[in-house]
């Protein structure tokens, strides 16, 4: 009896100890793609943000240390503060009207309706594109001359003359904006759409009954139940709007001048353009801040989730 009871007191533990080998055995291959493709490209880039590499001394390898220089010339460059005020006011626009866009879309396909299927897909089409096709489309779509958005500003009369979207530093801007939008907006729209469905309908139906309206419904019922999710909606719709480069760098390349250099696309231009890889790496670096900020936050709000 005594053999017994001390082989089923030892047999959990030893249970553990071969679940938790089977499940370091199975995360390893992720592991090790984490670490080549993650961990080991930011400590290299954290290593060229302290040196002196250029396009002369990178291949060779024969750069040296210059400790923080690089990003207290960064830090002092006018280009960079401006490329972080751009990144602000890009990040800050495309997040407000994404988010309000995304959740009125939201709502309204929460209800069954004819053809719901049909038009959701349709509008995840500009999700789906990669952002140098959907770029492509939205440079053409802009273009001064046979753009598709002046030909139907100037049949509507709202204008005399073609705008010049792309030469103009404000008109950059939101063509760049509003391109993103077709992005971020069916984005928002489904992460939106998934939690509304977690909504019990018998809470409306209740509601209704004691004779609430739809604005009480939604402040009362939908907005503190959806709160979890607009909280991680907001968070990653802040890190994927921040990084975003591949389409600026299609419709302005970071222009008219700096207009549209926004931090990774100032970052680009220092590293690729200018060659200037210690710079640009202590760019990169600083660029990082802030979605690695904002990453610790939404961890946060999933744990709290599944609290």
């Amino acid at each position: 009896m005594t053999t017994l009871r001390g082989a089923n007191t030892r047999s959990p533990g030893k249970t553990q100890i071969r679940a938790r080998r089977l499940g370091l055995v199975l995360a390893l291959p992720a592991l090790l793609y984490i670490a080549v493709f993650l961990v080991a490209p930011l400590f290299y880039n954290l290593w060229i943000s302290v040196s002196d590499a250029n396009g002369a001394n990178l291949i060779s390898g024969e750069f040296a240390p210059r400790g923080f220089d690089n990003y207290r010339d960064v830090l002092a460059d006018a280009d960079f503060r401006n490329g972080l005020w751009l990144s602000a006011v890009f990040t800050l626009s495309c997040l407000v009207l994404q988010f309000i866009i995304g959740y009125a879309l939201a709502l309204f396909f929460r209800r069954p309706f004819p053809g719901n299927g049909t038009v959701r897909a349709l509008l995840l089409v500009g999700w789906i594109l990669p952002p140098v096709v959907t770029g492509t489309i939205f440079k053409w779509m802009f273009d001064s001359d046979y753009g598709v958005f002046n030909y139907l500003l100037m049949q509507m009369g709202l204008i005399d003359t073609p705008i010049l979207w792309l030469t103009g530093a404000t008109s950059a801007m939101v063509a760049v904006v509003v391109a993103n939008l077709w992005v971020g907006i069916p984005f928002n729209m489904l992460l939106l759409l998934s939690g509304l469905h977690t909504i019990d309908d018998s809470l409306y139906e209740a509601a209704e009954v004691d004779g609430a309206g739809k604005w009480r419904c939604f402040t009362s019922i939908t907005e503190p139940l959806m709160r979890p999710v607009v909280i991680s909606v907001l968070l990653l719709g802040v890190i994927n709007t921040y990084k975003v480069f591949d389409l600026i760098f299609t419709m302005t390349k970071g222009g008219p001048v700096t207009a549209t250099t926004t931090l990774p696309v100032y970052t680009y231009v220092e590293t690729f353009t200018l060659f200037e890889f210690g710079k640009g790496a202590a760019a990169s670096t600083l660029t990082l801040l802030l979605p690695l900020v904002l990453s610790v936050f939404y961890v946060r709000s999933l744990r709290e989730e599944e609290r």
